[in-house]
C-alpha cells in the first residue's frame, strides 16, 4: 500500500484520452476513419493534459490546489459527508452521428445510465466476483445519475479526434449544457480505436465532461465486445471525479490513493487471478479496479480510498460542489 502524497506533479495528472497528434490548427489532422478497431482499452489521458497545460498557464496551479484540498478532505473525517445522503447528478447525453448505427437509441442510452448507477452504488452483479480485495471495496459511493436530456446532431464527420471539437458548435459539435451543474457526455465515433476521455476537475467549463466512443457506450445497440458492458463510461466518469489510472501513468507510479496496490503498468484483457506486480512489495495487482485498462467483464470495483477521493470533489470548497446542491 502507498502513502498518500500531498501534491501530485502535473506529469501524472490525467485527463483520460491519449492524444497522438498536436492540437494546433496548422498540423495535418488524423485521417477520418470508419468502423471500430479497438481490441484493447485506450484512454490516453496524459497527452491531452500536457497540451492543456501548454495553453492554460493557470491550469497547473488550479489542479495543485484541488489536490491539496483533496488531501485535506481525506485527512478530515468531519468533511466526509454526503449532501442529503445522495449526490444526484443530472446527465446530458450529446450524440453526434453520421450513420444510423451511430444515432444510438434511447434504450442504449438508458442502459449506460443503469450501468453507472449500479457501478457507483456497488450493486453491479459482478461486485463480489472475487474476494481478493474485499477489505477495501468501496461499497456504495453515494452518487446517483439521472438522465436529464438527450441532444442529437447529424454530422458528415467519419470520426472525431481527441481535441474537444465534438464539444464546440463552431467545429460541428454540440456545446455543453449547464456544465457546472450537469455532467455532459458526448457519444461519437472516436479516432484510432480510442474508447473515451474525460476532463479532470480544474479544466474549462466550456469543455467539461466525458467523451465515449459509440461502440463502447452502454450494453446494447452499437456497443461491441469486449467493451459492451458500459465500463468505459464508469472509467471515464472516475477521471471526471479526479481519479487517476491505477498505475499512476508511470512504471510503479502513484495514483494518489492509499489503499490501491502499486502496479507496474496498465493491465489488458482479463489477467489471471493473483497477478502480482514486480514493484516494491510485489503486491497482487487490483486488476479488477475500474481505473485499470482491463476488459469490461474484468473490472468491477472501486476502492474505499477512491470513494473518498471522488466525494472530495463534491464537498464544500471542492471543484464540483455545485453538483451537490439540491
Amino acid at each position: 500500500m502507498r502513502k498518500i502524497l500531498l501534491l501530485v506533479s502535473a506529469a501524472i495528472l490525467l485527463i483520460a484520452a491519449c492524444n497522438k497528434s498536436s492540437r494546433n490548427d496548422d498540423v495535418s489532422p488524423i485521417p477520418e476513419e470508419d468502423g471500430f478497431t479497438a481490441t484493447e482499452r485506450k484512454c490516453g489521458a496524459d497527452e491531452i493534459l500536457q497540451e492543456q497545460l501548454k495553453t492554460d498557464a493557470a491550469l497547473r496551479e488550479r489542479m495543485d490546489q484541488i489536490e491539496a484540498f483533496t488531501q485535506r478532505y481525506i485527512q478530515n473525517p468531519d468533511l466526509q459527508k454526503l449532501v442529503n445522503g445522495k449526490i444526484q447528478i443530472p446527465v446530458v447525453v450529446n450524440v453526434l452521428y453520421r450513420t444510423s448505427a451511430e444515432n444510438i437509441s434511447p434504450a442504449q442510452i438508458q442502459s449506460q445510465i443503469n450501468v453507472l448507477n449500479k457501478d457507483f452504488s456497488a450493486t453491479n452483479s459482478d461486485y463480489n466476483k472475487t474476494s481478493t480485495y474485499n477489505s477495501v471495496k468501496s461499497g456504495d459511493i453515494g452518487i446517483e445519475f439521472v438522465l436529464d436530456q438527450v441532444i442529437t446532431k447529424s454530422t458528415t464527420k467519419r470520426s472525431w479526434q481527441l481535441n474537444d471539437a465534438m464539444k464546440k458548435i463552431s467545429q460541428g459539435g454540440i456545446s455543453p449544457t449547464s456544465s457546472t451543474t450537469k455532467l455532459n457526455i458526448w457519444v461519437c465515433n472516436l479516432t484510432s480505436g480510442y474508447l473515451g476521455y474525460a476532463q479532470f476537475p480544474g479544466g474549462s467549463s466550456a469543455t467539461d465532461g466525458v467523451v465515449i466512443d459509440n461502440n463502447a457506450f452502454g450494453t446494447t445497440g452499437s456497443a461491441k465486445a469486449p467493451f459492451d458492458l458500459g465500463r468505459t463510461a464508469t472509467h471515464e466518469v472516475g477521471h471526471w471525479m479526479n481519479l487517476r489510472h491505477i498505475w499512476g501513468d508511470a512504471t510503479c507510479g502513484n495514483d494518489q490513493v492509499g489503499d490501491t496496490p502499486v502496479h507496474n503498468t496498465a493491465n489488458y484483457g482479463c489477467p489471471a487471478a493473483g497477478h502480482r506486480s514486480t514493484c516494491s512489495g510485489t503486491p497482487i495487482e487490483m486488476t479488477m479496479n475500474y481505473m485499470d485498462y482491463t476488459d469490461d467483464a474484468c473490472m468491477y470495483m472501486f476502492s474505499t480510498g477512491q470513494k473518498t477521493r471522488m466525494l472530495a470533489v463534491f464537498a464544500s470548497g471542492g471543484p464540483r460542489n455545485s453538483f451537490a446542491q439540491p
